[in-house]
């Protein structure tokens, strides 16, 4: 058995005091860690089902080879390193606000090591997704002006529960209309979302996209055996040869 608990790092953000804290949890047997922005809990290696979810359910409906992926969002790295396990991707740009939190992965201290930084498929920018979805030059400073095949994005909790205001214009037609411009024609934009399918905001996808669906992802609470409902908004926009972009 490991230290009961540990914190790992402490730094304050420009949206609030970010913790990386390490605990021995009796009822897994396991060590487990764990994100906090202040007092609130982003998130913890022990539900990764629907940001695997995220990455699998995107690519799944992405046709073609040479992917190059947007991730908005680094976290513990679950969503980032399950798209590198799609052979067809050549290049994913991981864009994250804090830069505290990609320090972690350049350290090595996380659950998945060193894994996405040693990786020469992966660039790791530091950035506001949301302002850099609207941006003309797109999201990778290293490529800009790039189409991308895949935007997948795992930041707010969901579309209606925000960690901060300044995402809010995103999820309204505009913002998904700017962002839809840095992906090719198929192109497919995917959204995690810990509540369970909105048909609200699925159609506000689809004022956008000419197809977009709400992708429930069910497993169970590993603490209490309960059923946990989340979702993974998807959104594709029109091929060539359906008149795209």
């Amino acid at each position: 058995m490991s230290t009961l608990y540990e914190e790992l790092d402490y730094c304050p953000t420009e949206i609030g005091a970010l913790s990386l804290r390490r605990r021995w949890e009796p009822r897994l047997a396991k060590d487990v860690y764990e994100i906090k922005l202040g007092d609130e809990h982003l998130m913890s290696d022990v539900f990764t089902v629907s940001e695997i979810a995220l990455a699998d359910l995107a690519l799944g409906a992405v046709a073609g080879s040479d992917l190059r992926v947007v991730v908005g969002g680094l976290g513990m790295g679950y969503t980032a390193l399950a798209a590198l396990k799609d052979k067809r991707v050549a290049r994913v740009s991981v864009v994250e606000l804090l830069a505290p939190v990609i320090d972690w992965h350049r350290r090595g201290i996380l659950p998945i090591g060193d894994t996405l930084c040693t990786d020469l498929r992966v660039s790791l920018v530091q950035g506001d997704f949301f302002e850099l979805a609207s941006a003309p030059n797109g999201f990778d400073p290293d490529t800009p002006n790039v189409s991308y095949d895949a935007i997948l994005l795992d930041i707010d909790h969901s579309p209606e529960m925000l960690l901060d205001n300044r995402s809010s214009g995103f999820y309204r037609p505009e913002g998904l209309a700017a962002m839809a411009t840095h992906l090719r024609p198929g192109g497919v934009f995917g959204l995690w979302s810990n509540e369970a399918p909105s048909d609200a905001f699925a159609d506000v996808l689809r004022s956008v996209f000419p197809e977009a669906w709400a992708e429930p992802v069910v497993f169970r609470n590993p603490y209490d055996h309960s059923e946990i409902v989340q979702t993974v908004y998807l959104a594709r926009t029109a091929s060539e040869s359906t008149g795209g972009k």
